[in-house]
C-alpha cells in the first residue's frame, strides 16, 4: 500500500513559482544535453535536479536541443500527482509531440502526419483512433490462439539454442516473434511475412527505420573520448529519411498487399487507402513492434530476476487454474491474480515508453504532493514516467519489484500505473491519447508468463542494456523444465 496518502487534487496547496533555469539560450540547452547523455546520465539528470530544487516540478531543457529542436525548454513533472496533467486532454495539446521537443520528417511516413502525432482536437484523430479500436475489437477472438502459436515457435527456438550453448538470448527470439505476431494480427492469422518481399528480415527493417528517426534521442554508448563527436553527429542535423527509403518502401508494399482486407475496412471508415496504409505501417512498426520489442524483455528481466520463490508461486497459480479451467482462456487468465499483479508491476517499475510530452492549451495550475504551480499557455510539459510510477509517496519500496503488489487491496494503486499514456484504470477512446492496444499488451504479457511457467519451473537471467536502447537485453543462463510439461 501507499507509504502515505498522496494528494490527488482537491486540497488547497501553496502556490509556488516553478524552480529551475533554462540557462543561456542555445548554451543552456547544450549544457543540459551533455548532462543528460554524458556527464550525469538520464536518471541522475532528473534526481539531481529534484534534490537541487527540492521539487518534483522544475524547469529544464530536454534533448535533442539545437539545432534539431527549435525550443528545448520544458517544465518537468516527476511525481505521481503532477504527472496526471499530461492525460488531461481539455487542458493540454499533443500535436506533434510524440518524440518530444522535435518531430521527425513526415518523409518517414509517406508524407503524412500519422495518428500518433495528431491532437485530439483534430477530426482525423478520432477517425483513425475509432478505426484502430474497431479493428482490435474485431480481432478479439484471434488474440489468444495467434499469440500462443507465435510463442510455441519462440520457446522451441529457446530450447534448441539453450541445449546447444547452455545459455540463450531471449531478445533474439522475442524480436522475431513480436514482428510475426504483429504482421499476422494486421494481415490475417494465416499470413506469413516470410512469404512477402520482406522475407525473414521484416523486423530488422523496422529497427533501422526506427533508429534513424529516433537517433537524436539516443546514444551509441561509445567510450567517453567520442562523446562530443557522437553528440555533434546525432544532434546537429536530423538523419535524412532517404537513408531508409528503400527499406520503408518494402514495408509499405508488403503491408499494402497482405493487409488488403484491413485497408478495405479502413476505406469503409472513410479513410484514404494510401494514408491508412502509412498509418498501419507506423502503428505496426513504431507502436506495436517497437513496444513489444521493449516490453517482453522488460517483463522477463524483472520476473527472471525475482527468484525461485516468485517463480514457484506463479507456476502453482498458473498450472492450477489452467487445469481447473481446461485451458488458457480469457476467463482463466482473469482468475490469475498473482500473474496479473506481476504484469502490472513490470509495467510500473519500468514503463516501456518513459517520456510523455504535451503543451498547455491555456493558463493552468497543476499540483504536486506539496505545492501548486502555474503553467502558461503554450509551455511544454514533460513527464518522466519511471519517476512518476516509482513515487515513494504512493508506493512502498518503489524501487523494488514486488510481484504481489497489486493483489487484493493493492489493486487500488493501479490508478497510479501510467504506462499506456493514461491510467491503468482508464480505457482508450477516440477522445484521448491512451494506447488503443493497452488491454492487448496486458493480455499478451499474461499469456507469455502462463506459457513460460507451464513449460519451466524456474530460470536465471543475465540482464544488460539492449543494443537498440529499447528495453533490456535478457539472456537465460538456466532454464529448469517442468517435469509435467
Amino acid at each position: 500500500m501507499a507509504s502515505s496518502s498522496p494528494s490527488d487534487g482537491g486540497s488547497k496547496l501553496p502556490l509556488k513559482s516553478i524552480p529551475g533555469t533554462y540557462g543561456l539560450r542555445f548554451f543552456g540547452a547544450i549544457s543540459d544535453r551533455h548532462d543528460y547523455f554524458y556527464r550525469q546520465g538520464r536518471d541522475k539528470f532528473f534526481s539531481s535536479r529534484i534534490q537541487k530544487y527540492n521539487s518534483t516540478v522544475f524547469r529544464t531543457n530536454m534533448p535533442p536541443g539545437p539545432f534539431i529542436s527549435s525550443d528545448s525548454r520544458v517544465i518537468a513533472v516527476l511525481d505521481a500527482i503532477s504527472f496526471q496533467i499530461l492525460f488531461d486532454n481539455p487542458k493540454v495539446e499533443k500535436r506533434n509531440v510524440l518524440d518530444g521537443t522535435f518531430m521527425p520528417s513526415t518523409a518517414f511516413t509517406g508524407g503524412y502526419r500519422v495518428c500518433a502525432f495528431l491532437d485530439t482536437s483534430e477530426p482525423s484523430h478520432a477517425l483513425f483512433k475509432s478505426f484502430y479500436l474497431h479493428f482490435l475489437a474485431s480481432q478479439h477472438h484471434n488474440f489468444i490462439p495467434l499469440f500462443r502459436d507465435c510463442l510455441s515457435e519462440l520457446f522451441a527456438g529457446l530450447d534448441d539454442k539453450f541445449s546447444d550453448k547452455g545459455k540463450v538470448s531471449f531478445n533474439t527470439f522475442s524480436d522475431k516473434m513480436s514482428f510475426d505476431f504483429v504482421f499476422r494480427l494486421l494481415c490475417g492469422p494465416n499470413s506469413d511475412p516470410k512469404n512477402t518481399e520482406l522475407g525473414s528480415n521484416g523486423y530488422k527493417l523496422f529497427e533501422i527505420w526506427l533508429a534513424v528517426q529516433l537517433a537524436p534521442l539516443g546514444s551509441l554508448g561509445l567510450p567517453k573520448i567520442f562523446n562530443y563527436v557522437e553528440d555533434f553527429l546525432l544532434r546537429t542535423l536530423p538523419l535524412p529519411a532517404w537513408m531508409v527509403k528503400s527499406d520503408y518502401k518494402k514495408l509499405y508494399h508488403a503491408f499494402s498487399k497482405a493487409a488488403s482486407a484491413t485497408l478495405d475496412e479502413a476505406e469503409r471508415f472513410g479513410l484514404k487507402r494510401d494514408e491508412a496504409c502509412h498509418n498501419l505501417v507506423f502503428m505496426a512498426g513504431f507502436n506495436a513492434y517497437g513496444g513489444f520489442k521493449s516490453q517482453f524483455p522488460i517483463l522477463m528481466k524483472w520476473v527472471g530476476s525475482a527468484g525461485a520463490g516468485l517463480h514457484k508461486d506463479l507456476a502453482d497459480e498458473i498450472r492450477a487454474i489452467v487445469k481447473a479451467e481446461g485451458g488458457i482462456t480469457f476467463a482463466s487468465l482473469e482468475k490469475m491474480t498473482l500473474t496479473k499483479s506481476v504484469v502490472y508491476e513490470a509495467l510500473r517499475i519500468e514503463p516501456t515508453v518513459p517520456y510523455q510530452y504535451a503543451k498547455a492549451r491555456e493558463d493552468l495550475v497543476i499540483q504536486s504532493h506539496d505545492a501548486s504551480y502555474e503553467i502558461k499557455k503554450g509551455e511544454m510539459i514533460f513527464g518522466f514516467q519511471p519517476f512518476a510510477t516509482k513515487d515513494p509517496f504512493v508506493f512502498e519500496n518503489p524501487e523494488l519489484f514486488v510481484g504481489h503488489r497489486f493483489v487484493g487491496e493493492g489493486d487500488k494503486l493501479l490508478k497510479y500505473v501510467y504506462w499506456s499514456n493514461g491510467r491503468e484504470t482508464e480505457e482508450p477512446s477516440k477522445d484521448n491519447k491512451q494506447c488503443p492496444a493497452k488491454n492487448l499488451v496486458v493480455l499478451l504479457c499474461r499469456i507469455m508468463l502462463v506459457e513460460f511457467f507451464l513449460r519451466y519451473d524456474t530460470c536465471t537471467v543475465d540482464v544488460g542494456k539492449s543494443s537498440s536502447n529499447l528495453g533490456a537485453s535478457v539472456t537465460f543462463t538456466s532454464l529448469t523444465k517442468s517435469s509435467s510439461h
